[in-house]
C-alpha cells in the first residue's frame, strides 16, 4: 500500500557553514593547532577515528545511543551503524540510476571534520553530484544527518532520494506517521547482556525512535524485509505494515546546474512508556541547529591540548583522535556520581565496560588531562566520594554500581595505582585543592590495603579477595593458570605498585609541607623496595618473578615453577628501583626480539613461552596501559631511544586498525597487524600521553 504526497516543494533549512582563518583567530583559536580535525581530507585509507557519541554534557546513561560510521565497506551503504541500535543512511536514485551502495560512488567519502560528536565529509554518489554530509549526535537521545547535494553539472538531474532507517535482529512495532508525514514512530527494544542484568543496572530497555525529514516526502514506507531483500524489490513497492525491519521517506527533487539542495533527517529516541506525541520533538529547532557552533565549540575544547611539534602526519592523527575517543567515553554527573565519570565503551556498549570506573582504566586519566585538566580531576575524585570509612575503594565505581565482589569475606578492590594516578594528574593541573584531597583520600586507601594484603606480615603484599580481578590480569596469565591462584604469591606487579604509591604519597605530602609523614612514606617505599629487591630477583636469569608467599622461593608445586617471565617483571624499572646491574639486565631481556621485544611492542609474556598466544589475552597481547609503564621505566632510566622504538612499534598497529576499521582496540597482537575482543576502548588513549611525555621528556 502506497501513502503519497504530492508536494514539491521543500523544507530547505538546512544550511552550510564556512570557517575561515582569521574570524577563528579573533575568537582566540591558534590557527593550524586547534583546527587540525576541522581541516582533514581523510579517505578511508588514512588513521581516523569514526565512531561518534554525544558531548558529556548532552549524555544521559539510562538512554544513550552512539553510531560507528560506516564508510569503508563496498558492498553496503554509507550509513551510521550501531550494535543494537539499528543504522540509518540515504539511497540515491538519479537519472534513473541507482546508486546504493559504496562501490557505485563515483568518488568515495572524504572527512573534512570529526570530533567526538560530529562528522562532515563529502563524496560523489555520480559524476558532478557532490553530496556534503554533516552528522551530529547531538545528544544521547538525538543525531541529525544533514545532506547537500551540489549539482556541478551544466544539465539538469532528477534525483529519488530514500532516507531509511534499519533494525536487523528485530522487528519495529507498532509504527505511525504523524499527520504532516514528515515523522515515522516506531517501537524497538535494547537488549542489555547478562552482566548488566546481573547488576541490575538501569537502562531503559523499550524504547521509542521519532525517525523524521525536512522535505516533505512523496511516498513513506514500512517492511519486514532484510535489507537486501527490500531494495530488490520492484520499483515503488514501498508497504505499509504493522512490524517492520525497515522504515524509509522517497522524495524526489529536481536539480538545475549548479543549484544546492539541503535536507536534514533525525532520529530522536525516548522511553516508550512516555509515548512522546509527535509535536513534543522540536523538528524546527533540530532542522535549522547551527552545525558551525557546534564545531567551534570542538575547536575551543581541542584547543586546550599541548601542541606537540615533532610528528608526522599518522602520529598526529593518532594523537588527536586518542583524544577523542577518551572524551567521548565521559559522562555528566548522574546517579551516585557527583562529578563526572567515564565508561570504557559508548558504542558498543557492552556491560563489563558501561558499569564506571575502575582504577586501571584511569590509567587513561593521565592523557585526558591534557585536554581537560578538571574533568581527570573530577574523575578520581568519584573514587574519593564513594571512598569506605575504612580507606577502601570498590573494584567498580559507577552511577549505579558499586561493585566490591566479596570473595572468601573479602571485599575485592582495583590495583593500586591510584596515589600515583592523583600525583601524576596534579603534575599537569596543580591544582592545590586536589592535591590534599588526593592526599587525605590516598593515605586512607594506602593503609586500608597494605593492612589487609599481607597475609603473613612479613612486609611483602599478594593479592587479595578475588584475586584475578584484582590483579587487572583476569584471564590467560601463564602463572595463575600454570601454577595458583594469585593470593598464593608475593609478585613484582603488586608490591612494584606500592612502592610507586608510597613514592607518590611522600611527594604529595612533601607539596604539603607535611615533613614528617613525607619522611614515613619515602621510608615505606624504600623497605618495600628492599624486600622485592631481595626476594622478588633472580640473579641467575637476571628477572623479577612471583615468590611462594609461604617461603619466599621461586617453587610452588615444582621447583622453579614461579619463573615464568611475564610484563610485570619490568615494572621494578617503572619504579625506578633497580640498581644499574638490575637495570642493565632487564633491558636486555626487554630487548630480546626472541622474548618481549617483539615487531608491534612488549608482549605480555616472554614469546619463548609455550602459553604465548600474541593474540591471546594476557599471554601475548600489547595492552596499551603496561606499554606506558614500560615506556616510563625506559625514560626513567635515560633510554629515550628504546622509549621511542616501543612507541613506533605500538604506534604501527594502532595507525593500521585506524586506516583499516577506524577504532581503538582494547589490546593489540604483539605479532601481527591484528587487534583483540573491545573496540572503541577508553585505556588505549594513553597512547596521547606517550606521546606528549616523549616531547616533554616527563
Amino acid at each position: 500500500m502506497f501513502i503519497n504526497q504530492s508536494d514539491s516543494g521543500s523544507m530547505n533549512k538546512g544550511f552550510i557553514f564556512i570557517f575561515c582563518i582569521p574570524f577563528l583567530l579573533l575568537l582566540g583559536l591558534p590557527a593550524g593547532h586547534a583546527q587540525y580535525l576541522s581541516n582533514l581530507s581523510a579517505t578511508a585509507k588514512d588513521p581516523v577515528y569514526t565512531t561518534y557519541a554525544a558531548p558529556p554534557e548532552k549524555t544521559t546513561y539510562r538512554l544513550d545511543q552512539a553510531y560507528d560510521f560506516r564508510w569503508n565497506d563496498p558492498d553496503k551503504p554509507i550509513a551510521f551503524t550501531s550494535a543494537q541500535g539499528g543504522e540509518m543512511g540515504i539511497l540515491f536514485e538519479i537519472n534513473h540510476k541507482k546508486q546504493y551502495f559504496l562501490k557505485q560512488s563515483y568518488k568515495k567519502p572524504t572527512i573534512t571534520a570529526s570530533y567526538s560528536d560530529i562528522l562532515k565529509y563529502y563524496y560523489y554518489p555520480i559524476e558532478g553530484i557532490r553530496a556534503e554530509v554533516v552528522f551530529n549526535v547531538h545528544n544521547s537521545q538525538t543525531a541529525i544527518i544533514e545532506t547537500s547535494l551540489v549539482n556541478e553539472h551544466k544539465q539538469p538531474f532528477d534525483i529519488e532520494i530514500v532516507s531509511y532507517f534499519y533494525q536487523p535482529d528485530q522487528l519495529l512495532s507498532d509504527i505511525g506517521i504523524s499527520s504532516d508525514m514528515q515523522t515515522i514512530s516506531f517501537g524497538h527494544v535494547y537488549n542489555p547482556d547478562g552482566w548488566m542484568r546481573n547488576q541490575n543496572i538501569p537502562v531503559v530497555i523499550s524504547r521509542k525512535t521519532n525517525f523524521s525529514i525536512s522535505q516533505k516526502s512523496s511516498t513513506i514506507s514500512a517492511s519486514p524485509l532484510a535489507f537486501e531483500e527490500w531494495l530488490r524489490q520492484p520499483e515503488g513497492n514501498f508497504i505499509s505494515v504493522s512490524a517492520a525491519k525497515i522504515v524509509a521517506f522517497k522524495h524526489q527533487l529536481h536539480l538545475a546546474p549548479g543549484k544546492r539542495e539541503t535536507f536534514r533527517i533525525v532520529r530522536h529516541i525516548h522511553s516508550r512508556t512516555l509515548n512522546l506525541p509527535f509535536d513534543k520533538v522540536d523538528l524546527d529547532e533540530l532542522f535549522t541547529l547551527d552545525m558551525g557552533k557546534i564545531i567551534l565549540e570542538n575547536e575551543k575544547l581541542y584547543a586546550t591540548i599541548p601542541q606537540l611539534k615533532n610528528l608526522d602526519s599518522d602520529y598526529q592523527a593518532v594523537y588527536y583522535n586518542a583524544f577523542t575517543l577518551m572524551r567521548q567515553c565521559m559522562m555528566p554527573p548522574e546517579g551516585e556520581c557527583g562529578y563526572n565519570y567515564y565508561v570504557f565503551s559508548r558504542e558498543p556498549k557492552w556491560g563489563w565496560g558501561y558499569g564506571g570506573q575502575v582504577f586501571h582504566e584511569s590509567l587513561s586519566m593521565l592523557a585526558y588531562a591534557l585536554m581537560d585538566p578538571k574533568g581527570a580531576m573530577n574523575s578520581q575524585r568519584i573514587y574519593m566520594q564513594r571512598q569506605h570509612p575504612n580507606g577502601y575503594i570498590n573494584y567498580r565505581t559507577g552511577p549505579y554500581l558499586n561493585e566490591s565482589i566479596e570473595y572468601e569475606g573479602r571485599l575485592t578492590s582495583s590495583a593500586p595505582w591510584y596515589n600515583w594516578q592523583n600525583f601524576e594528574i596534579y603534575k599537569l593541573t596543580k591544582d592545590e585543592a586536589f592535591l590534599k584531597e588526593a592526599y587525605d583520600s590516598g593515605s586512607r586507601f594506602y593503609n586500608y590495603y597494605t593492612a589487609n594484603r599481607d597475609e603473613n606480615r612479613n612486609g611483602l603484599f599478594e593479592w587479595g579477595a578475588h584475586a584475578l580481578l584484582e590483579s587487572v590480569r583476569d584471564a590467560r596469565v601463564a602463572v595463575w593458570d600454570k601454577v595458583g591462584w594469585p593470593a598464593n604469591f608475593e609478585g613484582p606487579d603488586i608490591n612494584t605498585m606500592l612502592v610507586v604509591e608510597a613514592q607518590s604519597l611522600a611527594a604529595m605530602a612533601s607539596l604539603l609541607k607535611l615533613t614528617e609523614e613525607a619522611a614515613d612514606w619515602s621510608k615505606k617505599a624504600e623497605d618495600l623496595a628492599r624486600l622485592v629487591n631481595h626476594h622478588l630477583w633472580d640473579d641467575q636469569d637476571g628477572f623479577y618473578y612471583n615468590v611462594n608467599r609461604t617461603n619466599q622461593s621461586f617453587s610452588f608445586n615444582n621447583p622453579g615453577d614461579l619463573k615464568i617471565k611475564e610484563i610485570i617483571g619490568f615494572l621494578p624499572l617503572w619504579a625506578g628501583i633497580t640498581d644499574s646491574v638490575k637495570t642493565s639486565r632487564l633491558i636486555a631481556c626487554l630487548t630480546n626480539s626472541e622474548e618481549f621485544w617483539l615487531p608491534y611492542g612488549v608482549s605480555t609474556l616472554s614469546a619463548s613461552n609455550d602459553y604465548y598466544n600474541p593474540i591471546g589475552y594476557w599471554n601475548g597481547p600489547v595492552w596499551l596501559p603496561w606499554q606506558y609503564l614500560v615506556f616510563r621505566g625506559l625514560m626513567n632510566h635515560g633510554r629515550k631511544d628504546l622509549a621511542e622504538e616501543l612507541v613506533a612499534k605500538t604506534m604501527k598497529n594502532i595507525i593500521y586498525h585506524l586506516r583499516h576499521d577506524h577504532v581503538f582496540w582494547e589490546f593489540y597482537s604483539a605479532d601481527h597487524l591484528q587487534a583483540g575482543w573491545n573496540k572503541t576502548y577508553i585505556w588505549t588513549g594513553i597512547i596521547a600521553r606517550m606521546l606528549y611525555d616523549l616531547e616533554n621528556e616527563q
